[in-house]
């Protein structure tokens, strides 16, 4: 199953590869297309593809987040993106958590400019994700468990507290009262915290928030 943007390809991709019996090639936008029309539920498929620079995070979020989800993607993006999604904490910003949240991440290698024609400007690299059977975290709404991560990032270069206070428009004191009951160091940068301490803070959150089930 090819889904391709560009007509002209979607067209010609079945004569290149000598009309294959089992190729259906689908002219559809990776970003939207209807997943369930093309994959029957409880299929198990993986996922090959060279992405867009510009398309890659909506599209491997769409898949990460949908049903039915791959077993695993081999993507082919920026080597910056692909860095990004594969951090470890320390290094990690909200596309790292959104995307092991839903899956183990691994750069494969860097593939450089002068390997394409036109060569572009940036380096790529291939990533490999092993979409997990269940979620890193169990949280009751992954909606607002994200919300609370990006209120968290949004100021990455400062503490913790006063990052997570601006991301939320509450006082650092409200903030700081989160992190306490979360049992982490207000002090941290948030690109230092893992998944769970992630979660740790928005069961917290939640707990103060009235949200708590």
């Amino acid at each position: 199953m090819a889904v391709e943007l560009d007509g002209r390809l979607a067209a010609e991709l079945p004569s290149r590869l000598g009309f294959p019996e089992n190729l259906t090639c689908v002219e559809a936008d990776a970003r939207d297309v209807n997943l369930a029309e093309l994959i029957a539920p409880e299929t198990s498929y993986k996922v090959v593809a060279n992405l867009p620079y510009y398309a890659a995070n909506p599209i491997v979020r769409r898949l990460l987040e949908s049903q039915p989800k791959p077993d695993v993607l081999v993507v082919m993006v920026q080597q910056e993106v692909a860095k990004n999604m594969a951090a470890q904490p320390g290094d990690m910003g909200l596309l790292s958590v959104a995307t092991q949240f839903y899956a183990t991440a691994k750069m494969v290698c860097s593939v450089p400019p002068q390997s394409f024609k036109p060569p572009p400007k940036v380096t790529s690299a291939v990533l490999r994700l092993d979409v997990r059977a269940e979620p890193a975290a169990q949280v009751d709404s992954e909606e607002d468990f994200f919300n609370v991560v990006r209120a968290g990032f949004a100021a990455p270069r400062k503490q913790i507290r006063n990052s997570l206070s601006h991301g939320l428009g509450v006082e650092p004191s409200d903030g700081g009262r989160i992190l306490e009951l979360a049992g982490i160091d207000a002090t941290r940068r948030p690109q230092t915290l893992d998944i769970a301490e992630w979660a740790k803070l928005y069961r917290a959150w939640a707990s103060v928030d009235g949200k708590e089930k």
